[in-house]
């Protein structure tokens, strides 16, 4: 029997960059269909920033500033913020459904923020109540959307008594 406090929530996941290879889309979509079962999930897309071809580190930081803020008009009201970056904390399967049980305990919305190929600004992770790292290694944005969908879904599987984590 599911634990009492894992309710239907809002979860807004807030992309820099639009997916464009159908590969992407494809799993992306998969998940999405299965987090129905879980949550009312919302994937806001917001454009990357040109930066040029060889961007100096002050137009990389003008940029991520710039995003920064249509970043902050997308975060709803009163959401658990959780950032992606490398700095964050790694986590388990069973450590991430923990930690989003806990949020859930005291939120009705959460809203995972994934940056673009620059990152995020210190800003939006400033508004973090946690900043989350997939791992040491580097993956393209376009991948991290796909592994944080197939992890939320893992999470709200695990949380639930469901199969899927096994």
């Amino acid at each position: 029997m599911p634990p009492d406090f894992i309710k239907m929530i809002d979860v807004t996941l807030v992309c820099v960059g639009r997916l464009k290879e159908k590969f992407y889309k494809d799993a992306c979509d998969e998940y999405i269909k299965r987090l129905g079962a879980y949550c009312r999930l919302t994937v806001t897309e917001i454009a990357e920033e040109r930066r040029g071809d060889s961007p100096s580190q002050a137009q990389t930081d003008a940029a991520l500033l710039r995003e920064a803020e249509a970043i902050k008009r997308t975060v709803p009201k009163g959401a658990a913020v959780i950032a992606l970056c490398v700095e964050g904390r790694e986590m388990s399967s069973p450590e991430l459904a923990g930690a989003i049980g806990e949020l859930t305990g005291s939120f009705q919305k959460l809203c995972f923020i994934i940056g673009g190929s620059d990152g995020l600004s210190d800003s939006v992770k400033s508004m973090a109540r946690l900043r989350l790292s997939m791992s040491p290694m580097t993956f393209p944005h376009h991948l991290a959307r796909v592994m944080v969908l197939e992890q939320l879904y893992r999470a709200f599987s695990i949380l639930n008594g469901g199969r899927y984590h096994k």
